[in-house]
């Protein structure tokens, strides 16, 4: 590997780490070349977020020039793709995605719900936002499968599942937050059965109540994800199911705040992080010590450790 691509590497690492925590934590179970690669989509990810998720980012004197931001990044990446040099960044992206094949297709799904979130402002269903969480959310879980290696192709609709059930998660922690943006994720047509208004600042019961439903919701895409760990290699399902209990845990603390999504950004602690991720590890030495036993259960991640 050359010192610029080695670099682009540690770049994303970086990224990874200063931007998406939860995601870092649970990566850190992997061998470090499948660690590496998540960082890689990751950070992809997170450059494209970053671009229009800045702030005035869709003000009408701004919107051309985050427009062209984004379409920006994406021909840098596909110059990348095509063994151009786009950036020590954007070229480890593309060693990735090359090395692993991963359908190019996946990032034109993407790239295409990133430029809506710079015009759609809301969604009136839940079937809308599913239309959008396809290129968002459901499609990144597509792109870390052939990282993590499947034993089997039933592992798709899961990996899908994880990556809506993240973003869910992500968009009832950030109501407010995407409110001060101007955008309106949760469905609309929810939120008036619940009588919630869509300017809404502090926590009433129709919030909670609201809130509770989207939870609901939240955890049955969670339940149905588990299901994938089965069709993963053991490290590939401990660092998924790392990172699915770090992420579900901001579900509980929503719970355990009342339901304030208003008043501060809901986080899990890093502390909380460590011992989980210390977890998944100590099991998989335990496992692995059982497995040198006669008696030894298969080498599978134990979907049942979701506490």
């Amino acid at each position: 590997m050359s010192p610029d691509l080695r670099e682009g590497y540690r770049r994303c690492a970086q990224l990874t780490r200063a931007s998406g925590t939860t995601y870092y934590w649970g990566t850190r179970i992997l061998p470090p070349e499948q660690r590496r690669d998540v960082h890689a989509v990751y950070a992809l990810c997170r450059m494209a977020d970053d671009i229009v998720d800045a702030p005035g980012a869709t003000e009408p004197a701004k919107l051309a020039a985050t427009e062209h931001a984004l379409r920006g990044l994406q021909e840098r990446f596909e110059q990348a793709l095509d063994g151009g040099s786009a950036g020590t960044i954007l070229d480890a992206v593309a060693h990735t995605v090359r090395s692993r094949r991963i359908g190019p297709a996946c990032f034109d799904r993407f790239f295409a719900a990133m430029a809506a979130d710079l015009t759609v402002r809301e969604y009136r269903s839940y079937e809308e936002l599913s239309g959008y969480m396809d290129g968002s959310a459901a499609v990144i879980g597509e792109m870390m499968l052939p990282i993590l290696q499947p034993t089997s192709d039933r592992a798709f609709g899961p990996a899908r599942d994880l990556g809506l059930a993240f973003q869910l998660t992500n968009f009832i922690r950030d109501f407010a937050e995407d409110a001060r943006l101007g955008r309106t994720y949760l469905p609309t047509e929810e939120l008036r059965r619940f009588d919630v208004p869509p300017g809404i600042r502090s926590v009433t019961p129709q919030w909670r109540a609201f809130a509770a439903f989207q939870i609901e919701r939240n955890r049955a895409l969670y339940a149905s994800a588990d299901a994938g760990l089965a069709y993963l290699p053991a490290r590939s399902a401990d660092c998924v199911l790392t990172a699915r209990r770090l992420y579900s845990r901001i579900l509980d603390r929503i719970e355990g705040a009342g339901y304030d999504v208003f008043t501060a950004r809901v986080r899990v602690p890093t502390g909380a992080k460590i011992a989980l991720s210390a977890d998944s590890v100590i099991r998989r030495w335990m496992t692995q010590r059982r497995r040198q036993s006669p008696i030894g259960p298969a080498d599978r991640a134990d979907p049942t450790h979701l506490a």
